[in-house]
């Protein structure tokens, strides 16, 4: 009888952008792979069709409801009862947290916890002196901490800053964890594209893709596009995706229209075909706050376009500064907007930058990579119970 993998995401699209790949690999394997991730029936279709089996959960990213959190940690619970998986693979804070207490009352012997970037409570919160904010903060450490400590378990890591947070907290125990930076991405599918050609009617485009958050840095984004507007920089301002009400740094509806009826930046909405949209691009920017490792960066170095981001965790981990793009400090969108000036005014460096982000791309982020890591993550838990892939 196959045995069963059961991988927990906050989001069934995250799945098929982060994880499809491993998931098809221990299918290979002779594995049952189960998702459970909230409702997306167009998904679920597409999972089932592959021979995935799906599982609907009640998990809301960033609301902080205690019945809905308790209705979520039950629900996991009795998945994990119904399904005995041999090994349970938890990603990002809320399957880490409820799941890896589910998979800790079920007994299931063998759990990989992936964090993949600290959220709200550590980017925001942290900085915040009120009291709620603080026990806020105490109760996820101690969630976290009775989670991660499941006897047979380990915990990914996609930058070394996330890592160095955990361990001072003892959040994780010495030696259980591994670093694997990212979730890698298809080189062939993300080929090089040349810059689209500039003349007057076709001024250069500077791209924002990501989900519309403050913590994504999308407020300096605009803030550099407004200066860059004053100084009659000929250019197209561009945000590329979706917004995300269920986070608290949300930019809201009435804020995104305010800026589009500026005239100062465009809204291209969600792109399916990301490696066409990128190519339309000539400078990918992304302001970020903090990172657990950005997927659009690698993307972006992939198809060949300079960057510009934060030296913040996770985006310096893809970007080194006058190699394959401009780092800037967080929160500053007038370092942001000099360094677009200085990518549109020379494009001698951004062929540069493009060129070695290209290669960075291939040798240290392709998919491949990615999912040998990935399996060996989850040999390493079952070797430790005995078991092996």
């Amino acid at each position: 009888m196959a045995r069963r993998l059961l991988i927990v995401v906050q989001e069934a699209l995250f799945f098929t952008t982060h994880r499809l790949p491993v998931g098809r690999a221990m299918q290979r394997r002779g594995w049952t792979v189960h998702v459970a991730a909230p409702d997306d029936p167009a998904i679920a279709a597409r999972l089932k069709a592959e021979g995935f089996i799906f599982h609907p959960i009640p998990l809301t990213r960033s609301r902080q409801n205690p019945l809905a959190e308790l209705k979520l940690l039950l629900m996991l619970f009795g998945l994990f009862l119904r399904l005995r998986p041999h090994l349970a693979h938890l990603v990002s804070i809320k399957p880490v947290v409820w799941g890896g207490l589910a998979a800790r009352l079920t007994r299931v012997p063998a759990v990989v916890h992936a964090i993949t970037g600290l959220g709200y409570v550590f980017i925001q919160a942290q900085d915040r002196k009120d009291a709620r904010a603080g026990l806020l903060r105490r109760l996820i450490k101690s969630l976290y901490r009775l989670a991660l400590a499941h006897c047979n378990s380990i915990a990914i890591f996609q930058n070394p800053d996330d890592l160095a947070v955990f361990e001072a907290r003892q959040l994780v125990r010495p030696g259980k964890w591994v670093m694997i930076r990212g979730c890698g991405v298809d080189m062939d599918v993300f080929a090089a594209r040349p810059e689209p050609a500039i003349d007057a009617a076709h001024p250069p485009v500077v791209m924002f893709p990501a989900r519309l958050l403050g913590d994504k840095g999308v407020r300096e984004f605009v803030a550099a596009a407004e200066m860059l507007h004053a100084e009659n920089v000929k250019a197209r301002f561009v945000l590329v995706g979706r917004r995300d009400p269920d986070n608290k740094t949300d930019i809201g509806a009435e804020q995104l229209q305010r800026w589009i009826d500026s005239g100062v930046v465009e809204y291209w909405g969600f792109a399916d075909d990301m490696p066409a949209m990128l190519s339309r691009a000539h400078i990918i920017v992304l302001p970020s706050y903090r990172e657990g490792l950005p997927r659009g960066l690698i993307e972006a170095a992939a198809i060949g376009r300079a960057i510009v981001t934060t030296d913040a965790p996770g985006c310096r981990e893809v970007v080194r500064h006058e190699e394959n793009g401009l780092l800037v400090p967080v929160g500053d969108s007038k370092a942001t907007a000099a360094a677009i000036r200085r990518l549109l005014a020379d494009e001698s460096l951004r062929h540069r930058l493009a060129v070695r982000g290209r290669t960075v791309a291939v040798d240290e982020f392709s998919v491949e990579q990615f999912v040998v890591a990935s399996l060996q993550a989850y040999d390493r838990v079952l070797q430790m119970q005995g078991n092996r892939l």
